[in-house]
């Protein structure tokens, strides 16, 4: 596929996804949401990658849904659907992109690189881990234009921040800095602007450097237990423990440590 609103990149088992709509402030088209999603399918089905990065172009990670967008193609925000229409409008939009997620085993690192408002802020929730520039801005500004998350927002921002503080950020709309992010859990580091990426690639080259298939089936793992019960829990964790130790990378990890080496993980 060739991209016209994204970059798509991979490099030493690391695919990069960069927003790049920059004179936008990389707020999404109906078309860049075809991208993304796409993306991230590509990066799931390709066996090279173990580890996805999302970061934005310019001076923001993703300023939402595009509210200039006024072109017949482009239905993320159009006021002139009928209800029938406005029904499945997100669901075959901006749903694409938390729809084609709940398929990736793989780490999907946030590497924010500046504001990331309103829907743009959903997405960045959807990410395992979010980096944040020390320039980085947040806010979900939906209720300063009557509307509401759209994008999972409602779901997701809770279960990072507490129901408390998600229910402030949500009805205060406003906006807030990199700082008070880390302070309340949101994102899980703060970094200097200019080595951003830099620092999220070294932490997510680390984890291409693992045993993929341990470290897809922890997520998984983790994300289900979010919706089970402890003892449903317990029995999830047994069958991944019987796929991971049926592996190759189960073998090598004591192996490795007894001949005091690094291990060499193969994903088999």
């Amino acid at each position: 596929m060739d991209y016209t609103e994204i970059e798509y990149d991979v490099s030493d088992r690391i695919a990069t996804i960069t927003l790049n709509r920059p004179e936008r402030m990389n707020a999404f088209s109906e078309n860049m949401l075809n991208e993304w999603a796409e993306a991230i399918r590509r990066s799931q089905d390709d066996d090279e990658v173990r580890v996805v990065i999302v970061t934005g172009a310019g001076r923001a990670f993703c300023a939402g849904a595009d509210l200039r967008a006024t072109g017949s193609e482009d239905r993320v925000l159009l006021s002139d659907l009928n209800a029938g229409q406005r029904r499945n409008s997100l669901r075959f939009s901006v749903h694409r992109v938390p729809q084609a997620l709940q398929y990736l085993d793989k780490p999907y690192l946030a590497a924010m690189n500046g504001a990331a408002v309103g829907a743009g802020m959903d997405m960045a929730s959807m990410a395992d881990i979010r980096f944040a520039s020390d320039q980085a801005r947040f806010g979900m500004s939906y209720v300063n234009v009557g509307l509401i998350p759209g994008d999972g927002g409602a779901w997701l921002l809770p279960r990072l921040v507490g129901f408390q503080k998600a229910l402030e950020l949500m009805w205060s709309g406003e906006l807030f800095n990199a700082e008070e992010a880390l302070r309340i859990g949101y994102v899980s580091r703060v970094v200097p602007h200019d080595t951003l990426l830099e620092e999220t690639r070294a932490y997510a080259a680390k984890l291409a450097d693992g045993p993929p298939i341990a470290i897809q089936l922890m997520k998984r793992l983790a994300y289900r237990g979010q919706s089970q019960n402890f003892m449903e829990a317990l029995e999830s964790a047994q069958a991944a423990m019987t796929i991971v130790q049926s592996t190759e990378d189960y073998k090598e990890g004591p192996l490795a440590f007894r001949e005091k080496r690094k291990p060499v993980f193969r994903g088999v």
